[in-house]
């Protein structure tokens, strides 16, 4: 909640705090191999802005193992899985969401799902902007898609730039470099050798940060040999957007590295040991950049991460504001506030990815459920089948390619680690312009595997969700967690604290962003958090 700057659903925070260490109990009975301590038990480490080491993980490769079990699970469990298949359309009805319209990647092909309800687990938004971390699916597919039905999206202005991605070779650039390096004890220094940290701790944080390179190195050694200390942690582990903005500070003054970025080092630990505990990002240096980090630093820089923002949800089931839909994972706004904590994301998918699926399932199978027979409006899906085919019918128009980098870049200029009204207005009228070329988009070829052909459905979702962020970010007159505004530099608590953006479409196909109060706190997290601020 802290980390959030108090912006979170309590009630998705109380629960995630509560759950998330069954669900991790559960993913090692599914045959999850976490790393352990000397005397056997799971060996947890910090990342940026914990006030205790608790990340259960796998070297630096937490997530694919996650991918491993979870996949295995599927697979005995019988889970059909449809892949290559990409959806364009929720189809509704007169009791909300009743099923999927889509198409086949490999063939071309439209696809129906008829659904007594659907979960929407598609990600983020990070193709929205030139440098990111995230795979080139995360084209905000499930935003868009829930708020073509109506749905509400709340707090969409804050996008987390994660402070370390790759900064060279260009091929590369913004490929995350996992905030493990710094929980392990990675250090970063401008060009001149300066341990710079330390300067951008927020006033009221500093105690809780090392004063001096010995008592964080001693911090750092008893976490990797899962002891308590009472030695404070490292300023590298502050969070993650207050080190984003030290690092694009630095670089803009001048005192960046030769490629743009900073420099990252754990070069100082015995070469054995940061095999052991970082083995990917050793192979990913070696392999991309021929950097052995080992010998030498890493150049790092911020990279467009990871979206707070999403569909608004019910804290308890994960339903959306429109019958039958519902949403888990990042797409779904509300857990992480203003800004995520580190290694939050992957236990906010166990905690209520387990929810969200229950309260679905327990939807579609109760009495009312079963009673209805999901109709499918034959006119939306002929409609959205001539969508489909309307960019090959088109053929010479506008180059998708082109639309998208357009838009990455208003995005990247505009919308990114620093804000002011002025950028924002002008976003805003970029965005106008390209949301009128992309009914002329245009591509050749057939229906099979056309990158082209899928890219502009995706530009349809990245400009939808590259609005809402413009127009929330233009909204919110303060700075606050990954939010920070030069012309608002302070934190509006008597303004803004409480208060969540809210966008949804109008009737008339336009968008609307206006604000609503915060959930009701408990008293009992009331109380706790009173110190908070």
């Amino acid at each position: 909640m802290v980390g959030g700057k108090l912006l979170n659903n309590a009630r998705m925070a109380e629960l995630h705090a509560r759950e998330a260490p069954d669900r991790v109990r559960e993913l090692e009975a599914w045959g999850a191999v976490f790393d352990r301590t000397r005397d056997g038990r799971i060996l947890q480490r910090p990342f940026g802005g914990h006030s205790h080491p608790r990340l259960a993980h796998v070297g630096d490769r937490t997530g694919l193992e996650m991918i491993r079990t979870l996949q295995d699970r599927a697979v005995a469990a019988g889970v059909d899985v449809f892949m290559e298949c990409t959806i364009t359309r929720l189809i509704t009805g007169a009791d909300g969401v009743v099923g999927a319209f889509g198409y086949w990647r490999t063939t071309g092909g439209p696809v129906v799902f008829p659904a007594k309800t659907v979960v929407l687990a598609t990600g983020g938004i990070g193709k929205a902007y030139t440098v990111t971390s995230n795979s080139w699916e995360y084209s905000g597919d499930g935003h868009a898609l829930a708020y073509s039905v109506g749905a509400d999206l709340i707090d969409m202005e804050f996008v987390q730039f994660h402070p370390t991605g790759m900064v060279w070779p260009p091929g590369v650039r913004g490929l995350l470099v996992t905030e493990a390096v710094r929980g392990e004890g990675g250090i970063l220094r401008n060009k001149d050798g300066e341990r710079f940290m330390s300067r951008y701790l927020p006033e009221d944080r500093r105690g809780e940060y090392a004063s001096t390179d010995e008592e964080a190195a001693r911090w750092v050694t008893a976490q990797s040999e899962g002891r308590v200390t009472d030695a404070r942690r490292p300023p590298e582990l502050s969070t993650r957007d207050n080190v984003s903005r030290a690092i694009y500070t630095e670089v803009r003054e001048g005192r960046g590295s030769p490629h743009g970025g900073v420099f990252l080092d754990i070069s100082y630990l015995p070469p054995e040991h940061v095999r052991r505990k970082l083995p990917s990002m050793y192979d990913q240096f070696k392999e991309l950049a021929d950097v052995d980090i080992t010998t030498g630093p890493m150049e790092v820089g911020p990279t467009t991460h990871y979206v707070m923002g999403g569909v608004r949800v019910d804290a308890e089931t994960g339903a959306s504001t429109v019958p039958g839909l519902y949403a888990a994972g990042e797409v779904a706004g509300g857990m992480h506030g203003a800004n995520r904590l580190g290694g939050n994301s992957l236990s906010d998918l166990l905690v209520f990815g387990q929810r969200t699926g229950a309260a679905a399932a327990a939807a579609a199978t109760s009495v009312a459920g079963w009673k209805k027979a999901p109709y499918l409006d034959p006119v939306q899906v002929r409609d959205a089948g001539r969508e489909l085919s309307a960019p090959l019918e088109q053929g010479s128009g506008e180059d998708p390619y082109a639309l998208q980098r357009d838009l990455q870049d208003v995005m990247q200029r505009l919308v990114g680690i620093f804000r002011v009204e002025a950028d924002l207005q002008e976003a805003t009228s970029e965005l106008s312009r390209l949301k009128a070329r992309w009914p002329a988009v245009g591509v050749r070829g057939g229906r099979t595997f056309n990158p082209g052909w899928n890219l502009v459905f995706e530009l349809r979702n990245l400009l939808v969700v590259s609005e809402a962020i413009t127009r929330s970010a233009l909204q919110r007159t303060e700075s606050r967690g990954a939010h920070s505004r030069i012309d608002h530099p302070e934190t509006d608590q008597a303004g803004w604290g409480g208060r969540n953006s809210v966008v949804r479409r109008r009737p008339d196909g336009s968008m609307e962003v206006t604000t609503t109060a915060l959930p009701e706190m408990s008293d009992e997290l009331r109380l706790l958090l009173g110190g908070a601020h």
